[in-house]
C-alpha cells in the first residue's frame, strides 16, 4: 500500500492534535508520545498549540500538583515531559542502559578526588535521606545539607575547555537516570524559569528492555507513522539493532512512501479523512517538526538553514495545512512576528494571523527567548 505526502500531513494534523485541540495538557503530550523538555518554555508553547484553552496554568498543575506529567531524560539524552504512565516505559527502554554509562563516567572522572563506588553510594544515600526529610530541594540547597555534592574535581585539563566540576551537577542527574531522583516545581522564577527542586521519584514498576522498546515503538508508531526505520533510529536514539527488534515486536507493517519503505502499526492503513485548512505557530523544539529525521514532506530543504541551527534543532515554526511555510519570533515587548518562507494565499495568512493573536493572548506580554536561537529567529525578534 502506498501512502502519499500528502495523507501523510493529514495524519499529522489530525494525531497532533494540530486541528482539533486537545481538552488536557495530558492529552496534547501523549498525541506527540511525549513533550520536549530540554528548553522549559517549550513544555508550555508547545501543549497550548495543541490545547483547546492554552495556558500555563493546566500545564503547572499537570507538571508539580498531579504529577500525571513527569519531567525526565529520555530518547537521545534529551530531557522530555512524558505522561506519568509512560515514564517506566522510557526509563527501561532508554534510561537504565544510559545510566550504567554515566555512572561509570563519573566514577572514572572523579577518582582522582578519592570518588569510588563505596563513596559514591554513601553520598547518594544522603540526598536520599536529605529528600525524604525535605520534601523538595534544588540543587543548592542539597549542597549545603549533602555537602559533599560541593566538591569538585577539574576536568579536561589543559584544554581550552577544562573546567571544575562539582558531585552534584554530576550525580542528581545520575539519580534520575537511575529512577530515584525526579524533577519536581521550578525553584524560582515563572513558568519560562529552568530552575527546580528535586524529589524522590516514585517507585517504578519493572519491565524488561525488550518490553519498553516495543511499546515505546507503538506508541511512536501511533504518533508518527508512518515513518522509517533511520527515523525511528534517530528518534530514540537507540542503535539500529534494537531499533528494528522494537519495530518488529510492535508488528509494524511495511508500507510504500515517496522516500520508499515506511512502516506504520498493524490495522492502520485507513485513510485519515483529510480536515479543514489549518494553522499552527509550533516553539523551537517542538515535538512535531522533531518526529522525523528525513522531513522533506512537510518542511522544504530550502527553509532549514533559516529554521534550524548548526546542530540540528529547529526554531519556532509556522505551519499551513500540514507544512513548515516559515518562522516566528517574539519582539522585545513580546509581541509575535512572523515571516513566511512561501506564498500561501489570503486563506492561509489569516489563519496565522489568528493563531499569532492567540498566542499573544495567552502569553500576556511573558518573552519567551529559545535556548538554541536560530537565524531567523534572531532576526525577527531583533530590536
Amino acid at each position: 500500500m502506498r501512502i502519499t505526502a500528502r495523507q501523510r500531513r493529514a495524519r499529522l494534523g489530525v494525531r497532533h492534535r494540530l486541528t482539533v485541540k486537545a481538552a488536557t495538557p495530558e492529552e496534547a503530550a501523549a498525541s506527540v508520545v511525549a513533550l520536549h523538555g530540554t528548553d522549559p518554555p517549550t513544555v508550555f508553547l508547545s501543549a497550548g498549540a495543541r490545547l483547546a484553552a492554552p495556558g500555563p496554568g493546566p500545564v503547572e498543575r499537570a507538571l508539580y500538583d498531579d504529577r500525571t506529567l513527569v519531567r525526565m531524560t529520555g530518547m537521545r539524552r534529551t530531557v522530555f515531559v512524558v505522561p506519568a504512565g509512560l515514564v517506566p516505559v522510557v526509563h527501561w527502554s532508554t534510561m537504565a542502559p544510559v545510566a550504567r554509562r554515566e555512572r561509570r563516567s563519573l566514577l572514572k572522572t572523579f577518582a582522582e578526588g578519592g570518588w569510588d563506588e563505596t563513596r559514591v553510594a554513601a553520598a547518594e544515600e544522603a540526598v536520599l535521606r536529605a529528600l525524604a526529610e525535605a520534601g523538595e530541594a534544588d540543587a543548592a540547597e542539597l549542597g549545603a545539607l549533602v555537602p559533599e555534592l560541593r566538591e569538585q574535581v577539574k576536568v579536561a585539563a589543559g584544554k581550552p575547555y577544562e573546567a571544575m566540576v562539582s558531585l552534584g551537577s554530576r550525580l542528581l542527574p545520575l539519580m534520575a537516570m537511575d529512577g530515584r531522583l525526579v524533577r519536581g516545581r521550578r525553584a524560582a522564577g515563572t513558568w519560562v524559569s529552568g530552575r527546580h527542586l528535586w524529589g524522590l521519584a516514585a517507585e517504578l514498576p519493572v519491565l524488561t528492555p525488550a518490553e519498553a522498546q516495543a511499546e515505546l515503538a507503538r506508541r511512536w508508531l501511533a504518533a508518527f507513522g508512518p515513518g522509517t526505520e533511520a527515523d525511528f533510529t534517530w528518534w530514540t536514539g537507540w542503535t539500529r539493532t534494537d531499533a528494528r527488534k522494537a519495530l518488529a515486536a510492535a508488528g509494524a507493517v511495511e508500507v510504500e512512501l515517496d522516500e520508499g519503505p515506511g512502516l506504520v502499526l498493524p490495522g492502520d492503513l485507513a485513510e485519515t479523512p483529510e480536515p479543514e485548512s489549518w494553522a499552527a505557530l509550533l516553539p523551537a523544539l517542538d515535538p512535531t517538526p522533531m518526529g522525523w529525521q528525513a522531513r522533506d514532506w512537510y518542511l522544504p530543504a530550502g527553509h532549514r538553514a533559516a529554521l534550524f541551527d548548526r546542530n540540528g534543532n529547529v526554531g519556532p515554526t509556522v505551519w499551513w495545512d500540514g507544512r513548515v511555510v516559515g518562522g516566528w519570533a517574539q519582539r522585545p515587548d513580546g509581541e509575535p512576528v512572523w515571516r513566511l518562507l512561501e506564498d500561501v494565499g489570503a486563506e492561509g495568512r489569516a489563519a496565522i494571523e489568528a493563531e499569532a493573536a492567540g498566542l499573544a493572548a495567552w502569553l500576556g506580554g511573558v518573552r519567551v527567548t529559545p535556548r538554541f536561537r536560530t537565524p531567523l529567529e534572531r532576526e525577527l525578534s531583533a530590536p
